[in-house]
């Protein structure tokens, strides 16, 4: 069942886990995973030019064709983790069935792409995920972190090793990750989105009037404190970010790792239970 709006249930979540790694196994069974190769491989065309800030990317379809548009104003290169993950999207788009058959029988326009995760449309939450399975295919990911302690630089670890973005390495590390985690988004103080782990043990968020990050966090540090920046896994407790149902539950310990970014006042929150 799915109780998060900026999420997809785990039923789905498996679904499209399952068809990506097929794909990813198929033609990059012990290499790392190509998006753009895969395109040329399923007669995609593409193009790498600046459109503002119009899109990330945009999959077309016209005359019997697929064509896939990637911003040069969003990414220096194609083949950066945010290139990779772009393309990545685009082909999500493209192999889920219901997509792709909306596309060529009109019934959806163009699908222009913002690689932010702020989305709470099922269709671009769908192509997210994919794209995210697809760079980092369950039993691999599952393989790396066997018997391994979480901490944040495991997640850094691996998005060296899939060539991924940070975000898209937790989205995935969250669905089927040996630790739950829970992945705050927060922009000029106000929570954007957050995706937690099915096993997390809090699912809702303690805010201020107008979804705005609770204050004593390392994440309201930044914003309400001249932009505090902590460089290291910081400890808090489970009533300063978390609404609260059982007394039982104060006083829960857990980490808050921050990656912030000043030109965007943003920062991105990652909790785990100490």
């Amino acid at each position: 069942m799915k109780t998060n709006k900026f999420d997809l249930s785990d039923h789905r979540k498996k679904q499209l886990s399952e068809y990506a790694e097929f794909i990813a196994d198929e033609y990059f069974k012990n290499t790392l995973v190509d998006p753009h190769r895969l395109a040329e491989i399923y007669g995609i065309t593409s193009s790498f030019g600046d459109y503002g800030n119009a899109f990330d990317g945009m999959l077309e379809y016209d005359n019997g064709q697929f064509h896939v548009y990637l911003n040069s104003n969003k990414f220096k290169h194609k083949y950066t983790p945010r290139g990779r993950f772009t393309m990545a999207h685009e082909l999500g788009h493209f192999l889920i069935d219901e997509h792709r058959n909306a596309l060529e029988e009109g019934l959806a326009p163009s699908h222009p792409s913002f690689i932010d995760f702020s989305s709470d449309n099922e269709v671009e939450l769908e192509a997210d995920y994919f794209a995210a399975s697809l760079l980092l295919p369950t039993s691999r990911l599952i393989k790396d972190i066997n018997r391994r302690k979480f901490t944040f630089n495991l997640i850094e670890e691996l998005t060296a090793k899939y060539q991924t973005s940070i975000t898209a390495t937790l989205l995935k590390f969250a669905a089927v990750g040996n630790h739950p985690i829970m992945i705050v988004c927060s922009v000029n103080s106000v929570i954007k989105w957050f995706k937690y782990s099915s096993d997390f043990p809090f699912k809702y968020i303690e805010t201020r009037p107008g979804f705005k990050v609770p204050v004593n966090t390392c994440a309201g540090q930044y914003f309400y404190e001249n932009r505090t920046k902590y460089q290291e896994s910081e400890i808090v407790f489970a009533e300063d970010w978390f609404r609260l149902n059982y007394d039982q539950d104060y006083g829960r310990q857990f980490f808050e790792h921050c990656i912030y970014a000043d030109a965007y006042n943003f920062v991105l929150s990652v909790i785990w239970e100490k």
